[in-house]
């Protein structure tokens, strides 16, 4: 089966976050929402360097964080949810991420071939509610 454009783009940006390379953002569009979805700092972002800033403020706790891609779902014409478990130590602490707290969802909304909006969810189980799908 051949995936759709829009999962392989999402393909493409795991290629490189599954290096731990989070540098990228060719794939988003100028006026991209970011935004964080639970955990201890929620929030949302816009453009390019509210990406950014959405990045740093979830990688603030951690170090060589790598988010390797556990499934691809295409939800609709737009949407395409990816099922994650992430890699990486906290920043003070030195421990590995316990596995519990590692399983999380990210859902890309592509338009014209670039990202403009991106949900992290740190919650794998509501992404699924929200998202009305099943595990």
């Amino acid at each position: 089966m051949i995936d759709s454009p829009n999962v392989e783009l999402v393909r493409s940006i795991y290629a490189d976050w599954e290096r731990g390379d989070f540098s990228h953002g060719e794939w988003a569009d100028p006026e991209i929402e970011w935004v964080l979805v639970g955990g201890p700092s929620p929030g949302t972002w816009h453009g390019l360097a509210g990406m950014a800033e959405g990045f740093r403020t979830w990688f603030s706790a951690s170090k060589g964080v790598h988010a390797y891609a556990d499934e691809f779902r295409e939800i609709d014409d737009e949407r395409v949810a990816v099922f994650v478990h992430l890699t990486g130590r906290g920043k003070a602490s030195g421990l590995e991420y316990s596995p519990e707290f590692t399983r999380t969802a990210n859902v890309f909304h592509v338009r014209g071939g670039r990202v403009v909006r991106f949900l992290l969810y740190l919650d794998r189980d509501r992404a699924f509610a929200d998202l009305g799908l099943e595990e």
